[in-house]
């Protein structure tokens, strides 16, 4: 798999290289050090991956990932970053970020996020992902209908509950019921929607303002 990694910091951009340049199955294809420059590596060398830092000189990362994902939408964006404030969070996201790690998540996370997010998984530092369940209900974003049209009523009513970080059996009976019957409306959505798996979902939803 092809990782670019953009960093401003030289220090943080050769040591993520050195890190993923460890695995046989990823190569780093190039290096960036501002948002502009990772635009245009990637429409040079069309990685699978960008690997992304937010507040840099210049072009960020939440504008640099918007058009990434508008302009080359075969590439995923997964958020490295220091900064965990609520705005940053969700921008990232809401510009089409896959995923939003803090730099302190272990060296072994690091590289499962990367081959999750190239397989379409999605991966949340904890610490954020509250962050982004508490807003959902407060937050006003894209117009719910581009998902509202793909599910019934019924999985409309799940996905608002997956977003709120409620499992199966929760949903089931905040519902009222079975348990089986929310796990067939959860693999509906996954499969309407194109997701692989509860995060990705919440995410999703998070984008779309279903409250």
């Amino acid at each position: 798999m092809k990782i670019l990694i953009c960093d401003d910091q030289a220090i943080v951009r050769d040591g993520l290289e050195l890190l993923l340049k460890l695995e046989k199955d990823i190569e780093v294809v190039a290096l960036a050090q501002d948002g502009a420059e990772a635009v245009e590596l990637v429409e040079k060398h069309r990685p699978d991956l960008a690997l992304m830092d937010l507040m840099m000189p210049g072009m960020n990362g939440v504008e640099a990932t918007r058009r990434i994902r508008a302009l080359y939408p075969e590439t995923r964006v997964l958020v490295l970053t220091t900064f965990d404030d609520d705005e940053w969070v969700f921008d990232a996201i809401r510009a089409g970020a896959s995923g939003y790690l803090l730099k302190d998540t272990p060296r072994a996370r690091v590289i499962e996020a990367v081959r999750g997010t190239v397989a379409g998984k999605s991966y949340v530092d904890p610490a954020v992902a509250g962050k982004l369940l508490e807003q959902t209900a407060s937050r006003q974003s894209q117009p719910t209908s581009k998902i509202t049209d793909k599910l019934t009523e019924r999985e409309v009513d799940v996905l608002r509950l997956i977003a709120r970080g409620l499992n199966n059996g929760d949903i089931a009976e905040r519902l009222h019921l079975s348990e089986g019957t929310v796990r067939n409306h959860v693999s509906a959505i996954f499969a309407k929607l194109d997701v692989a798996d509860r995060t990705q979902a919440a995410i999703l939803s998070i984008r779309h303002g279903i409250e």
